[in-house]
């Protein structure tokens, strides 16, 4: 096997290296004793060397296969972020067999849909609570042969003949290693590039998520490509908090971690991860826009809570420092005076890099965190590509932008309008092979091996793409008016009293928004005014919410072209969930789910009804269900007037 030299490592080349399993075992090789993972748990950070890595990995493909789990077998993982999920990801490909990621938030039916879809044969769960979703699934999930549980704890009432403890799976493989020495590695080298390794789900913002096909060749030489445009350094610190069924998570915690040699580090739950990031300190981090917008509204919150003269520090340094960034320099004051502090709270003192993908992100917000020094850049790219192929070099960031192209991807804007606006094609090295079990579907999306995204950009002249929205999400009012619902929705999304957004106007005579409150901020703003709630309903329907709420949209109303100010707006009763179908689970509106489940709503707001009465029953995740009879208002930030069907047709027609 060539291993790369040093210049081809530079290059991030790996060579014959062509499969996960090949680059851990070099790894574990050469630097048996550097870290490459840590993970907190009980308050401790416990650390695992490459060659503990490799171990893992070793021990659980030759259990795994001794008890009879063949070549092209699917091994799903259910959890969370955890060193176990990863080592049993590459332990799948060493077996030749698909890895299958299973968010760990997904209920019942959904889990289900997906092992019964790929036929997965074993399912690695992190606990108890995934262990009983399996459970009770029963005989609805007959592939199923072996659930491999990680944390014992509640594990001892069950006898169901399917389970057995990771530790179980290292003791089996470790006797039979020692029996048969070599038989890991010939595991390792019959991997062929060519070989499907991964089964990575779509976000299904319209359906169910297809299961994307990818090659675990063509996923390194994808990554090789990220890292020429955003390098690593061994021993850089990446935390990882997005979900590892993601594409990019499955970019940053696995493969880029093996090829660069990362070291990863797991936070012991998302409630502690700030103070985890604090910890640890990462070179690197890449969060969703939700969880950077969750940032920005924290330290807002925390202004509201300080003193007069910290508040007008906060605000001087901002303004200095947005000041300076728009002349394309740092301002050391600034950084003296509050920016150094503020990032050395938030745990990003060390930071190399930090990136956004998955959805879109307001530039706002964007422009917030640049300001305070963080080196955040945009990404772009979709599940079948290997997730982006689009960054903002160190040098050249655009707020309004996704960056440029990697050095190994193709992206073209076809079909263009007269404003230079068409859809957003692309090819990559990561392209995938296909769907599963979905050939009429890869054929939509893939014509003459180009990649058609759906989605709606165009190219500035820097050559940097704009990505605006879905197509199919571009829309039109009654009155033949142009808007896109996501640049609307990111814009209400910078203010730290709105936790979601939802636009609507689609062939109505102006627009308006489905609003749900950001309730950590909101209530921490009630109780400073002595505003008596009871829950989120409560608070969501007081007055002075609304009236505090009115004046955010006012406020970006100011930024808005007139045709596309909001007129009205209602503050949902609840948030929008995951597990009701609202979102998907990387945080995207599904707008149809919104149109179809919130219709009388919608109609209240364009009928002009002054509130709307609800009476309804939602679940929680424990599976309780409450009921909720409240009346919604309908706020008006613009007066609106009824618009006859003829007088469309005539201002159309003009």
């Amino acid at each position: 096997m060539n291993m790369p030299n040093e210049l081809s490592a530079n290059r991030f080349d790996m060579g014959d290296m062509d499969t996960f399993p090949k680059i851990l075992r070099h790894n574990a090789t050469l630097w048996p004793d550097d870290i490459a993972m840590r993970e907190k748990e009980f308050g401790i950070w416990s650390e695992f060397t490459w060659l503990d890595y490799h171990n893992r990995v070793k021990w659980m493909t030759l259990a795994l296969s001794s008890m009879g789990i063949e070549a092209s077998s699917t091994i799903a993982l259910l959890g969370d972020n955890r060193p176990e999920w990863v080592w049993g990801e590459v332990a799948a490909h060493a077996m030749s067999c698909f890895s299958l990621g299973v968010y760990q938030d997904s209920l019942h039916e959904e889990v289900a849909y997906l092992l019964n879809r790929s036929n997965a044969s074993v399912v690695i769960a992190e606990d108890e609570e995934q262990c009983d979703k399996l459970l009770e699934l029963e005989d609805s999930i007959p592939s199923v042969k072996c659930i491999v549980y990680c944390d014992p704890r509640g594990m001892r009432k069950y006898d169901d003949p399917r389970l057995i403890s990771v530790e179980e799976i290292y003791t089996l493989g470790q006797r039979i290693d020692k029996e048969t020495p070599r038989l890991y590695d010939a595991f390792v080298d019959a991997g062929r590039a060519e070989n499907i390794a991964i089964y990575c789900t779509t976000s299904g913002t319209t359906s169910k998520p297809k299961i994307v096909l990818l090659q675990g060749s063509k996923f390194i030489d994808h990554c090789c490509s990220y890292l020429r445009a955003d390098p690593r350094a061994p021993g850089d610190n990446y935390v990882s908090v997005l979900p590892l069924p993601w594409i990019m998570e499955q970019v940053y915690a696995v493969g880029q971690a093996l090829i660069a040699r990362q070291i990863v580090n797991f936070v012991e739950e998302q409630e502690t991860m700030m103070a985890d990031l604090r910890e640890i300190g990462p070179s690197f981090v890449l969060l969703a826009p939700r969880v950077w917008e969750g940032i920005l509204a924290d330290v807002q919150a925390r202004m509201m809570d300080s003193s007069r003269l910290k508040q007008a520090l906060f605000n001087f340094a901002m303004d200095r420092a947005q000041k300076s960034l728009q002349q394309g320099r740092k301002s050391r004051l600034a950084d003296i005076i509050l920016m150094r502090a503020l990032r050395d709270r938030l745990g990003f003192s060390f930071l190399k890099s930090a990136a956004t993908g998955g959805a879109a992100m307001g530039p706002d917000t964007f422009r917030f965190f640049q300001s305070i020094g963080v080196p955040l850049r945009q990404l772009y790219g979709q599940t079948e590509m290997c997730g982006a192929y689009t960054i903002h070099m160190e040098d050249d960031v655009d707020y309004d932008s996704v960056g440029v192209a990697f050095d190994s991807a193709e992206v073209k804007v076809i079909n263009c309008d007269s404003e230079g606006v068409g859809e957003v094609i692309a090819k990559t090295l990561g392209m995938f092979n296909g769907y599963l079990g979905d050939q009429e579907a890869f054929d939509e999306d893939v014509k003459q091996g180009w990649m058609h995204t759906g989605d709606a950009g165009y190219f500035k002249p820097s050559g940097h793409l704009v990505v605006i929205d879905r197509i199919k999400d571009l829309a039109k009012t009654s009155q033949g008016i142009q808007y896109s619902p996501q640049y609307i929705e990111n814009k209400l999304k910078f203010s730290s009293f709105i936790g979601e957004a939802v636009i609507l106007g689609k062939e109505k005579p102006y627009l308006s928004a489905i609003l749900c409150i950001r309730f950590s901020i909101v209530s921490k703003w009630a109780e400073q005014r002595g505003l008596a709630f009871t829950n989120y309903t409560n608070l969501s329907s007081l007055p002075e919410v609304y009236e505090k709420l009115s004046e955010e949209v006012e406020i970006v109303n100011e930024s808005l072209p007139d045709a596309q100010k909001i007129s009205k707006f209602i503050l949902l009763y609840k948030e929008l969930d995951a597990d009701d179908g609202e979102l998907t689970r990387t945080r995207k509106v599904r707008r149809g789910v919104i149109a179809d489940k919130y219709g009388d709503i919608i109609s209240s707001i364009y009928n002009d009804e002054p509130h709307v009465d609800i009476d309804t029953v939602i679940t929680f995740q424990d599976g309780s269900k409450s009921r909720i009879q409240t009346q919604l208002k309908v706020a008006s930030v613009i007066e609106t007037t009824s618009v006859s069907e003829s007088e469309i047709e005539q201002r159309r027609a003009s």
